[in-house]
């Protein structure tokens, strides 16, 4: 038993259905300011310094908004081509950028003029950062290449070669400078030391990295990829901790809150997702009406920016009183009630912490004794009959898809033993969370039961009664794109 592996139950983010402290939080939040911008929002970034301005990067210029106004104060436009990453030093005065030239240009906020240009980049420049000590940049291009710039001479510290693919995110540690981190289209996180100039340590996220996050104290990073999340030790010589996959679609974006208490990631499926970044779990959800790009929350937390790939660029401005700034809010539970008894519940240990741990035995669940024996198809059944909830029918068919037993599960039955199959898949199939993957096992038992379709009367009617469904949906949605595209022909109109 000790060798067997249960049967991993997938999570997915529930809709807050009472009031949370965290809901409470991002309610004040207030309805957003929506500006339009002449193409995709492909980056913003807040000054680190009070009033805390952000600079926002689209189409070929970089405009400074004011958090006070939500209003644009400054405009730098003067790039040869699509300007990208517009990210502003520590001390709010100068602001450094990428282009699809392949420059690297520094530029100070006051009078927009540009000081430093930086050549060497064959390729589009995705990323730029400056480093903690404001002597150094950092850019990584379409070229596959990591270059550290000294600003005062304009010269390559060290290029670093070793991506295969497009370089699209990086940055460098607050902890120790010589360290650098960029992900790229090829798959992988690397750790650069700049003492050595090689790449010390490779880790694999699986899918094209498109943002990178690290975590105060320079132990651990995040990258993003695809629909994942995954949290990496690199204190621990880069060993995964965690995958997190509660998106959709493509994560382009990540930033973590003024307290560094939370992560926010936003994707193409429209939506971003706050995690506490102490036990890496979905605390809260904001929808968008389009594909996410870029997002930025300000230091003091109390403006929330995102730009999304149709030019709409949204603020959200949470009012906080005086008050609250001063002192803030400190838990205090009365003696002897249940809140003091659970206190420190949620309390995630770290490293230095001694953890005694209670070693119990698995205790299988009837599909998972089905499964260790090889018995797919009775493993399926087992599932799919009692009140097991519907994420453990769909957790058992992709463990079977996984094990390449999928088929063999599915076939060889007769009109009982296929009927509660069909009629899972007729309920969840309108379902988003389910509707992909169940249109992949009907596809699949039609397939195979194609040569015996029209000889049992019931299965043929559960057949119809899905396709009827699908279709109903499928209208639905046609429908929903409609109403889509009458707001967003409101939207660019009101602009």
């Amino acid at each position: 038993m000790s060798d067997y592996r249960k049967v991993p139950i997938k999570k997915f983010s529930k809709p807050a259905g009472r009031k949370t402290a965290e809901a409470t939080y991002w309610r004040k939040f207030k309805s957003p300011v929506l500006l339009k911008e002449y193409a995709a929002v492909s980056s913003i970034h807040f000054s680190p310094v009070a009033p805390y301005d952000f600079a926002v990067t689209s189409s070929t210029r970089i405009q400074i908004y004011s958090t006070s106004t939500q209003s644009v104060k400054k405009t730098i436009s003067r790039f040869q081509d699509t300007a990208y990453s517009g990210h502003i030093r520590g001390d709010g005065k100068l602001l450094v950028a990428g282009d699809a030239s392949g420059l690297v240009q520094l530029f100070d906020l006051n009078s927009r003029a540009i000081l430093r240009t930086m050549r060497g980049h064959d390729g589009p420049v995705h990323m730029t950062r400056f480093s903690p000590d404001h002597q150094q940049i950092l850019s990584g291009s379409d070229d596959n290449t990591v270059r550290v710039w000294d600003v005062a001479t304009e010269t390559p510290l060290a290029v670093f070669e070793d991506h295969e693919d497009y370089v699209r995110t990086g940055l460098v540690s607050t902890e120790n400078p010589h360290l650098v981190l960029s992900g790229s289209y090829d798959h992988t996180v690397k750790l650069w030391d700049l003492r050595s100039k090689v790449c010390t340590m490779t880790m694999r996220h699986g899918f094209p990295v498109e943002s990178l996050l690290l975590f105060p104290g320079s132990g651990l990073v995040a990258s993003a990829g695809g629909n994942q999340i995954r949290i990496w030790d690199i204190l621990g010589g880069g060993r995964h901790l965690q995958t997190l996959a509660n998106h959709q679609k493509t994560i382009t974006c990540m930033t973590f809150d003024g307290s560094g208490t939370r992560i926010l990631t936003g994707s193409l499926d429209h939506h971003v997702k706050v995690y506490s970044a102490r036990d890496y779990k979905v605390v809260h959800n904001i929808k968008y009406p389009a594909p996410i790009q870029s997002i930025g929350v300000s230091p003091n937390d109390t403006h929330l920016v995102v730009g999304m790939n149709n030019g709409l660029l949204s603020i959200r401005q949470r009012m906080v009183k005086t008050a609250d700034l001063v002192n803030p809010a400190k838990d205090d539970f009365r003696r002897g009630s249940q809140k003091y008894w659970n206190r420190g519940g949620d309390y995630v240990p770290e490293g230095h912490d001694i953890q005694v741990e209670a070693h119990k035995g698995k205790q299988l669940k009837s599909y998972d004794k089905l499964m260790r024996r090889f018995r797919y198809a009775d493993a399926l059944d087992a599932s799919l009959s009692g009140n097991h909830r519907s994420v453990i029918v769909i957790s058992v068919l992709e463990e079977l898809r996984h094990r390449g037993g999928l088929r063999a599960a599915l076939g060889g039955r007769d009109d009982k033993s296929l009927e509660p199959v069909l009629r899972f898949i007729m309920k969840h199939i309108s379902n988003p969370r389910y509707s992909n993957f169940l249109i992949d096992i009907a596809n699949i038992i039609l397939d195979m039961y194609e040569g015996v379709l029209g000889q049992a009367p019931l299965i043929d009617e559960l057949i119809a009664r899905i396709r009827k469904k699908v279709a109903q949906e499928i209208q639905l949605q046609e429908r929903l794109n409609e109403v889509m595209g009458f707001m967003m022909t409101l939207l660019s109109a009101a602009t």
